[in-house]
C-alpha cells in the first residue's frame, strides 16, 4: 500500500460516514497575519469550530497540505519534516469521542492492516479545572478488548515521570496537559480569556527498537528514542477559558490530524519516514547522482529531499525567495539543501534535477505542483547561483579573518549567519592553515540563537484565530475593491497573489509586471473611493466552482475551493455590480460600513518579486 492509497482509503473511509471531503488549501495562509504558513488542517478551519456554520455541513474531512518551519533545524532524523500532509477530520457539534476513536482504530486496523497489538494510545490525566478523561479510556479498553487484547490503563504524569517509572505494563497511558491538551496557546494556565481547547488522545505506534537510555533510563510512548511514533491525535475541543477556569463551549467539536508520512511509516512496518513512496524516488535520485548510498549518508539525503518538497510546494503556491516572511523561510530551504548536497559532492544544478522525482507522489493529487515544475526548477536553480555567489563573499570574509591567526567562535557565526558559511568548511579550512576555530563558543553563539528564534517563531508560526474585527473586516472587503480597481486600471492580467491584513493596514499582493505611475495610483484611489460612496450591499451565494465561474466570480486559488463555494458579490441591480469574487472571510454588509470611517489610500506601493507587485493601503479620515 502506498502513500496515494492511504490518503485515498482515509477520504473515502470518513466520506462513507457522513464527511464532506474539503480541499487543501493553500499553504500561504489568506487574511492571517498571525502565521506564514498553514501548519495544521485545523488552521483554516478555526471560525467554524468555535461555531460559524460551514458550508459543507458538521463533519468535514481533508488531507491539508502543511509547513512547519520551526523544525527545520530537525530534519535528518527518520521523522520529522518541514512539509508534509496532515490527514484530518471533524465534527462541528456532531459525534464526539466514542464515534472518533472506534473510527480511527477501524481505519488503522481493518482499512490500512495495521497490527493492533503495535498501537498504543494516551489521554488526559486531569487537573484541578478539567477532569481525567475516563471517558476515552472506556472506549479505548473496548476496543482493544474486541480485538483479544486486554489493555491496562496507567497514570504516568509527566514526560519526565515516564522516563523515570517506564510504562508499568499499560497500553493506555494518563499523561498531564503538557502532553494531552490542545490549545493553540498550549497548556491550559497558557490559554488567554475565551480561548478554546480541550484533552486529546493520542496513537502511538511501536516499531519494536531497543531503547536507548542516552534519552531516559526507562522507555514510554513519548520517548525519543525512536521506538514510538505518534500517528494520531484525536483533539477533543470542548472548553474555552474563563477566567482561572473553563466553561463549557456552545458546541463540542472534534479535531483529528495525523500525518500522512508518519501513518505510511506504521504502515511499511519502518520508523525511517523516508523510506516510503513519498521520498524514495527523489532519494534514489540523490543517491544516483552522488554515487553514494543512502545507508551511508542518511542526515544529508534527508535534508535535501526534505527542502526540496516544501521549497516545490511553496514556490507552487506564489512564494519566491526573498529576505523576509514566507520568501526568507524558502530561501532559507533551498540553501540548506545546496550546503548539504555540497557534502554529497552533488554538482551545480544537480537539485533542480531532483525536483520532479521529489514531486512525482503528487501527480494526480496536488497537479499545481507538479505542472509548475519548470518554474519550481528554474527558481531552485537561480537561487543556488545567488547562494554560491554569497559564499564567494564568505571566502573573502575568511581571508580578513585568518590573517588573526586563529577564528573565534563569534568570527564562525558570523560566517554563518550573514555569510551563509557552513562552519564545517570554516573549520575545514582553518585546519588547512593550521589554526583552530572554537566551535565551543560557535555552538554557544548558535544556541542563544535558535532560543531566540524559537520564542520568535512561537508567536510567528503558530497558527492563530483570523481577526474578525469591525477594522479587519473593512480591509477585507476593501482587498475585494482594490482587486477589482487594478484590474480595471491596468488590464484583466491582474490577479490577487496573496493578502495580510490587521487593524492597522491591508497589504495586497497582485500581478504585474511594472511599478505603478502616480497617476495609475490616484485612478485606483478613485475607483474605490467612488465605489465606497455608492452605497453598494454585499451578499453572498453558494454555488458550485462551475456555478461561480459561469457567473464571472474571481478566484485567489482556484485549486483550493469545495464543491461548494461562498460568492461573494458586490453591488446590485440599483446601485450596479462591481466585484464577484469566491472567498471564505469577514465582509461588511455594505460599502456604507466603510466609507463612515474614511476613504482608501495606497500608502506604498512595491515590488515583491519579479512580475508581482505589492500595495499597502489604509482608511484615512
Amino acid at each position: 500500500m502506498n502513500a496515494r492509497d492511504i490518503r485515498q482509503k482515509y477520504l473515502d473511509f470518513f466520506a462513507a460516514r457522513g464527511h464532506a471531503v474539503i480541499p487543501s488549501t493553500s499553504l500561504v495562509p489568506e487574511n492571517d497575519p498571525t502565521t506564514l504558513f498553514v501548519s495544521s488542517g485545523m488552521q483554516p478551519l478555526v471560525p467554524y469550530l468555535l461555531g460559524e456554520p460551514h458550508q459543507s455541513g458538521a463533519r468535514l474531512v481533508n488531507a491539508q497540505r502543511s509547513f512547519r518551519a520551526e523544525d527545520i533545524e530537525e530534519v535528518g532524523d527518520n521523522r520529522h519534516t518541514t512539509f508534509f500532509e496532515m490527514l484530518g477530520n471533524w465534527s462541528l457539534g456532531d459525534y464526539f469521542k466514542e464515534e472518533q476513536l472506534s473510527w480511527f482504530f477501524a481505519l488503522l486496523t481493518d482499512g490500512l492492516g495495521i497490527d493492533p497489538s503495535r498501537l498504543f494510545v494516551t489521554v488526559f490525566i486531569g487537573d484541578g479545572n478539567v477532569p481525567k478523561d475516563t471517558e476515552s479510556i472506556a472506549v479505548w479498553e473496548q476496543l482493544f478488548r474486541e480485538k483479544g487484547i486486554e489493555a491496562k490503563a496507567v497514570d504516568i504524569g509527566s514526560e519526565q515521570d515516564g522516563y523515570d517509572n517506564g510504562m508499568k505494563g499499560g497500553r493506555i497511558f494518563a499523561y498531564d496537559a503538557k502532553k494531552n491538551w490542545w490549545s493553540r496557546s498550549g497548556t491550559p494556565e497558557k490559554m488567554p480569556e475565551g480561548e478554546p481547547g480541550g484533552p486529546d488522545s493520542e496513537v502511538f505506534y511501536d516499531f519494536g527498537t531497543e531503547h536507548n537510555p542516552s534519552f531516559g533510563k526507562e522507555c514510554h510512548v513519548n520517548c525519543d528514542c525512536g521506538r514510538f511514533m505518534e500517528i494520531g491525535n484525536s483533539v477533543f475541543m470542548e472548553y474555552k477559558k474563563v477566567g482561572k477556569g473553563f466553561e463549557r463551549l456552545a458546541q463540542r467539536n472534534v479535531d483529528f490530524g495525523g500525518g500522512l508520512e508518519r501513518i505510511a511509516a506504521a504502515v511499511l512496518g519502518t520508523p525511517d519516514v523516508f523510506l516510503s513512496d513519498l521520498f524514495k524516488p527523489a532519494i534514489d535520485r540523490v543517491s544516483q547522482i552522488s554515487g553514494k548510498m543512502y545507508a551511508d549518508e542518511m542526515a544529508p539525503m534527508r535534508v535535501i529531499v526534505d527542502h526540496l518538497r516544501g521549497a516545490s510546494q511553496m514556490i507552487a503556491d506564489g512564494v519566491l525567495p526573498a529576505n523576509s516572511e514566507q520568501g526568507y523561510i524558502l530561501r532559507r530551504l533551498i540553501r540548506r539543501a545546496v550546503r548539504h548536497g555540497d557534502t554529497l559532492g552533488l554538482r551545480q544544478g544537480a537539485l533542480a534535477e531532483i525536483v520532479p522525482l521529489v514531486n512525482l507522489p503528487f501527480a494526480g493529487v496536488y497537479d499545481h505542483v507538479t505542472t509548475r515544475k519548470d518554474t519550481i526548477q528554474r527558481e531552485i536553480k537561480a537561487e543556488e547561483e545567488r547562494f554560491r555567489a554569497t559564499l564567494d563573499r564568505g571566502l573573502r570574509e575568511f581571508e580578513k579573518y585568518a590573517t588573526k591567526g586563529a577564528i573565534t567562535g563569534d568570527d564562525a557565526f558570523v560566517l554563518f549567519s550573514t555569510y551563509g558559511f557552513p562552519v564545517e568548511l570554516t573549520a575545514e579550512m582553518a585546519r588547512e592553515r593550521d589554526m583552530r576555530v572554537d566551535l565551543v563558543a560557535f555552538q554557544d553563539r548558535m544556541r542563544a540563537h535558535r532560543t531566540t528564534s524559537r520564542e520568535g517563531a512561537a508567536g510567528k508560526f503558530k497558527g492563530g484565530l483570523q481577526d474578525h474585527g469591525e477594522r479587519s473586516t473593512q480591509y477585507h472587503t476593501l482587498t475585494h475593491m482594490l482587486g477589482e480597481a487594478l484590474r480595471r486600471v491596468l488590464g484583466p492580467h491582474v490577479y490577487q497573489k496573496g493578502s495580510n491584513i490587521t487593524g492597522e493596514r491591508l497589504r495586497f499582493d497582485y500581478s504585474h509586471p511594472e511599478k505603478l505611475t502616480d497617476d495609475e495610483k490616484r485612478a485606483v484611489e478613485d475607483f474605490v473611493n467612488a465605489e465606497l460612496d455608492k452605497h453598494h450591499p454585499m451578499g453572498y451565494t453558494l454555488m458550485s466552482v462551475e456555478e461561480a465561474k459561469a457567473y464571472g466570480a474571481i478566484g485567489v486559488f482556484p485549486d483550493r475551493y469545495d464543491e461548494r463555494v461562498k460568492v461573494y458579490t458586490l453591488g446590485s441591480d440599483e446601485t450596479g455590480i462591481f466585484s464577484k469574487e469566491i472567498c471564505g472571510g469577514p465582509h461588511v454588509s455594505n460599502t456604507d460600513d466603510i466609507r463612515k470611517d474614511g476613504m482608501f489610500r495606497i500608502k506604498k506601493e512595491e515590488a515583491v518579486a519579479a512580475g508581482i507587485r505589492r500595495i499597502k493601503g489604509a482608511l484615512e479620515a
